[in-house]
């Protein structure tokens, strides 16, 4: 199975029934966990993820939003009796400050706690991330208000791409990313600094030639219509609002 689940799509203010966005990418018998708000247990919990599936985390940048949910999601696992190790993967910015937060729990006392390994990858365009049977992924750094990444997973068994943009203004790095993509996962939260609108998407997607959209980390006062609407008026694909547990079977297209 090749999928994505959508585990939360609020931008930085969750609201009843929207949490922070990370997601999960699914192949075969594998589970990545892109980010970490919150305590993703819950929401892995209700999709269904077997924890012990998920041996890859990718931090996309160390906003709260996106890594506050990460010392109780591995203590947890800790609790439910993981032995084997956990692959963390970010930018030099985002591990280091991951590394001191887990320091102040004091974390090294805890008897017991599984292998953490911890991966830097470079902030070029295309560098390698985590190669599997079957699935590559690549990250590029993307134009945000501090280092981030976004990433790019290919389906080698079912010819497929997905490209998801991070938090990021509209920039050439994402269009790179995602040229050519079938599935270009963007953020909406709206064209301040840092971030992008729906419209601002779409045309990112046209320019990268894209064949559906996906508008992810958007305010939660903002409805699905318009989005769809502002992003159409740049984009001539498909275009849909991610929602919260909302998962894309890549191998149907469903």
């Amino acid at each position: 199975m090749d999928q994505i689940i959508f585990l939360g799509t609020a931008n930085a203010i969750p609201a009843i029934g929207r949490e922070n966005t990370h997601l999960l990418i699914r192949h075969g018998e594998e589970a990545i966990l892109v980010d970490c708000a919150a305590n993703p247990i819950v929401h892995l919990q209700r999709a269904g993820v077997n924890f012990d599936q998920i041996n890859h985390l990718i931090l996309t940048h160390f906003h709260p939003d996106h890594v506050s949910g990460a010392p109780l999601f591995l203590m947890d696992l800790w609790l439910l009796g993981r032995k084997k190790p956990l692959f963390i993967y970010g930018l030099e910015h985002t591990l280091s400050r991951l590394q001191a937060m887990m320091e102040l729990y004091d974390w090294r006392s805890w008897p017991g706690f599984f292998p953490i390994e911890y991966r830097i990858i470079p902030a070029v365009e295309g560098t390698a991330l985590l190669k599997l049977r079957g699935l590559e992924i690549v990250a590029s750094p993307v134009r945000h208000l501090l280092p981030t990444i976004g990433i790019r997973a290919s389906f080698e068994d079912i010819q497929k791409t997905a490209a998801y943009s991070s938090d990021t203004e509209p920039c050439e790095e994402v269009e790179r990313l995602a040229k050519g993509a079938d599935i270009l996962i963007h953020e909406s939260a709206g064209s301040t600094i840092g971030h992008s609108s729906a419209q601002q998407a779409g045309e990112v997607a046209s320019k990268a030639g894209v064949k559906s959209l996906y508008l992810i980390h958007y305010p939660a006062h903002v409805t699905k219509q318009a989005l769809i609407q502002e992003a159409q008026a740049a984009f001539d694909g498909p275009v849909f609002v991610c929602e919260d547990f909302m998962g894309i079977d890549l191998t149907t297209g469903a």
